[in-house]
């Protein structure tokens, strides 16, 4: 290992922190245990989330509660028709005083960027985040400004059967980490719901339980969490299964092996684990995966999504079961140095 493991302090750490995060969360929204855990993953190995699911079911709310919960900076995007790419990174404006441009960034300029309804924006649009996804920076007139860290994009969009949306781009979904859907509530959480919405907007009482230090430094703990070549071969094997499935016209990318890798770290240091385990990877493997899928012709018409698809692929690759070869290695102790002393 080319670094240390993280300490139990530090992993208490993790759990902690996040466990704040998580009921910060929870007061505004109810019964999203699943899609809160993605979420946090997704933040602790610093990537993007994409929410997608009808509209009105609190997509949009879950990503102001998570960016309320940060003490960062915070740019939010209502993507509309008509955006333009410099609404998004930013424009140069021409000061007549001392003749000389200055550029003025855009809401991509923050920690945390909100962009809600991504999908009904044009494709050129949407192309303006490619370069900040990816490499944390924006260049605009020829010059590459880097992004503040942590950089994380929240995504929400509808459906691509409701009116007036366009698809996202392949590449475009293949750099979100993952996707999470809320769905609807049951019928006690929305009896909560409508018990804690009744007058009151809970958003208004969240108050932030963790900082960019902290959370920076909690993103470098989840990093060295350690993987062992069983977990990686295993991670390997199932992102092969997907490209060797006839039900499916598009397999998962190499970017996506690497992303599934860093939320199961994200994932282990949660639960205050020093390493990863195959129910890490089988946990975030739809959320992570699924998205980045396009099924074949004879899939859709059969009405197999891309999600069942994978489901089965995930209980077809067989699971590394031997706890010898997940665990990390033990450092051998240094021998004392022993002096002798003459009399």
């Amino acid at each position: 290992m080319s670094h240390p493991l993280p300490t139990e302090a530090e992993l208490a750490e993790v759990a902690e922190v996040t466990s704040s995060l998580r009921a910060s969360i929870g007061t505004v929204l109810a019964g999203l245990d699943q899609a809160i855990t993605a979420t946090l993953a997704v933040v602790l190995a610093e990537g993007h989330l994409l929410m997608e699911d009808v509209p009105g079911v609190g997509k949009t709310t879950l990503a102001r509660a998570l960016a309320l919960s940060l003490d960062c900076t915070v740019g939010r995007l209502q993507f509309t028709p008509d955006l333009l790419p410099s609404d998004v990174t930013g424009v140069s404006i021409f000061r007549a005083d001392d003749h000389a441009f200055e550029f003025r960034p855009g809401p991509i300029f923050a920690n945390v960027v909100i962009a809600d309804e991504i999908n009904r924006a044009s494709p050129k649009t949407q192309a303006a985040l490619l370069e900040s996804m990816q490499e944390r920076a924006v260049t605009v007139d020829g010059k590459t400004r880097s992004l503040p860290r942590p950089f994380l994009v929240v995504a929400t969009q509808n459906p691509i059967e409701m009116e007036g949306t366009y698809p996202l781009p392949e590449a475009q979904r293949d750099r979100f980490m993952a996707q999470v859907s809320v769905g609807y509530p049951s019928a006690r959480d929305e009896m909560s719901m409508l018990d804690s919405h009744d007058g009151v907007d809970p958003l208004t009482q969240v108050s932030p339980v963790t900082d960019t230090e902290t959370l920076a430094r909690l993103i470098a703990v989840a990093r060295r969490v350690y993987a062992a070549p069983a977990i990686k071969q295993y991670i390997v094997d199932l992102v092969t299964a997907t490209r060797n499935d006839s039900a499916l016209r598009l397999g998962a990318s190499p970017r996506a092996a690497l992303q599934l890798l860093a939320a199961a770290k994200a994932r282990a240091a949660m639960a205050g684990r020093n390493h990863v385990l195959p129910d890490d990877i089988k946990a975030l493997a739809v959320a992570v995966l699924a998205h980045r899928l396009i099924p074949s012709t004879e899939s859709r018409l059969s009405g197999k999504t891309s999600a069942k698809i994978l489901s089965d692929a995930v209980a077809r690759t067989p699971v590394p079961t031997e706890a010898r070869d997940l665990a990390p290695p033990r450092v051998k102790a240094e021998p004392s140095e022993v002096r002798v002393t003459a009399v």
